[in-house]
Order: C-alpha cells, then structure tokens, then sequence
C-alpha cells in the first residue's frame, strides 16, 4: 500500500503550476533555452512553450526574460521564488505524507 498525491495550484479552476511547470522552469534555468529544456525533457517546443504562456497569462507576471546571451532565457526572481515555494510545499507534504504511511502501515498489519 502507498499514499499517493499530485499537488497543483489553480486558478479559477485552470492550472497555474505543479510539477510539470517546476520541472519546465528548472529545465529553463539549467539550460538557459525554452528548446533545450524541452528537449531534455522529452517534450515538444510547442508544448513546453503552451505551458509556460499559459502559467504567465493566469498568474498575470513574467516568469522568464530574455538572458545575456543572444536567445538566452533566464527565470525571474519571483519564478524562483515560486518554484522555491512549491517545491517546499512538496516536501512538508511528503513529510506529512510519510508519517501517515507509517500509521496506515502499522493499522493495515495489526492483528485482533
């Protein structure tokens, strides 16, 4: 048995971020490219474009800006204070999640 979850933000009921846009932003900061943070992560450039439009139209801010370099791209602060965020949410509820996989483990096992 395992406790499973997907956590998402939302607003009016459309996606503004989760794992799938952490993992885009992270990919984009790592790779300093929409295309190579696609590529990387097995996704086309349209799509890994989609997202990130979408996620800056809802949320009504700029995630990524234009790098140094020539087609550079590089994240915003408040992108990474988002991603730090979420990500920190991931981990309180792993913790979280942890704990009550051990409660369930040991109720599922005991014996009357």
């Amino acid at each position: 048995m395992k406790i499973r979850y997907k956590i998402w933000v939302e607003k009016d009921g459309r996606v503004i971020f989760g794992r799938g846009r952490d993992d885009i932003l992270t990919a984009v900061d790592e790779e300093r490219s929409l295309n190579a943070a696609a590529k990387k992560m097995g996704m086309s450039y349209r799509a890994a474009w989609g997202r990130l439009k979408a996620s800056e139209e809802r949320m009504g801010i700029d995630l990524v800006r234009s790098g140094a370099g020539r087609k550079s791209l590089e994240l915003t602060n408040q992108a990474r204070a988002i991603i730090e965020r979420f990500e920190r949410l991931e981990s309180d509820v792993e913790r979280l999640l942890n704990e009550a996989q051990k409660d369930f483990d040991t109720l599922f096992t005991e014996k009357e």
